[in-house]
């Protein structure tokens, strides 16, 4: 990596840097809200005009698509300008965006189906999970609590599924609007229940990671075996081990894969072995 360019101004106890003068992030950061803003606003514009594109229609979403993108520039630039943004926090708070808008999407989905309405509401729930990343995650938003957090919407989607898929396969049928609430609000729930997690725990990226591989990969294996053991996945039992092979494996590694273990007193003399030091984050 070549030197940090010193440009004698400090930003957050930092110096400077990027093409806005602000943190490695702040480049992405500002692209990911300007182009927010110009979806929500040719998006909003669209919907409102049931997509006809007659003169004034075509008016009303340049505008918005304008107007979207002009106040997501000045907003981010002004923020990154202010404050430190690092590459984790712009990265996520992408994923955020994505994660915010399927959950408001989704809740105004439970009460109407206009899809003005919808519309707005996936948009201002977009901006609201990008900007709660930014001011609460902060420019300094740490690799593994984005992780952590990015890995429990995933989850949250991919366990919602297979509990609908059990309810449906058990007999009792499970509606088309059912699962596209449930499927759009479990990422949501997901990433806010392991962003509490990271006020008291602190894993490692590594153990993220692995739990996430282990989790997903045993869960995709027991799904498939089961299905074809079984003679086929219109029946509730595949989804059943499935469910219960991944929080299984996720639970294994993340609680006893050893992650920080001192060797050197591995080899003292007269030292039992269930005495060596274990550093876990969950006790």
């Amino acid at each position: 990596m070549p030197p940090i360019e010193d440009t004698g101004v400090m930003l957050d106890g930092r110096p400077r840097q990027g093409p806005f003068l602000s943190g490695p992030g702040s480049f992405t950061f500002i692209v990911h809200h300007t182009t927010l803003g110009a979806l929500g606003g040719f998006f909003t514009q669209a919907f409102a005009s049931d997509f006809n594109f007659d003169k004034s229609s075509r008016e009303a979403m340049l505008a918005g698509t304008l107007i979207g993108a002009g106040l997501g520039f000045g907003a981010s630039s002004w923020w990154q300008f202010n404050n430190w943004v690092d590459r984790p926090m712009a990265t996520f708070g992408i994923a955020n965006s994505v994660v915010g808008g399927m959950f408001t999407a989704g809740l105004m989905d439970l009460f109407t189906q206009d899809a003005g309405v919808l519309t707005w509401s996936a948009f201002l729930g977009a901006e609201l999970g990008a900007w709660l990343t930014a001011g609460i995650g902060g420019g300094q938003l740490p690799l593994n609590d984005g992780l952590l957090i990015s890995s429990g919407a995933g989850w949250g989607a991919a366990y919602a599924a297979l509990l609908l898929a059990i309810i449906h396969f058990s007999g009792t049928p499970v509606s088309g609007k059912t699962w596209r609430d449930t499927l759009l609000l479990a990422p949501g729930i997901g990433a806010g229940a392991l962003a509490l997690a990271t006020m008291r725990y602190n894993p490692t990226p590594s153990q993220i990671v692995r739990a996430n591989i282990f989790g997903g990969g045993v869960g995709a294996v027991v799904l498939l075996l089961s299905g074809v053991v079984l003679g086929g996945f219109d029946q509730s039992t595949p989804y059943v081990l499935s469910f219960l092979g991944s929080a299984g494996a996720i639970t294994t590694v993340s609680l006893l894969w050893e992650e920080s273990v001192d060797r050197s007193a591995l080899k003292m003399a007269g030292r039992s072995g269930k005495d060596r030091p274990y550093t876990n984050v969950w006790w």
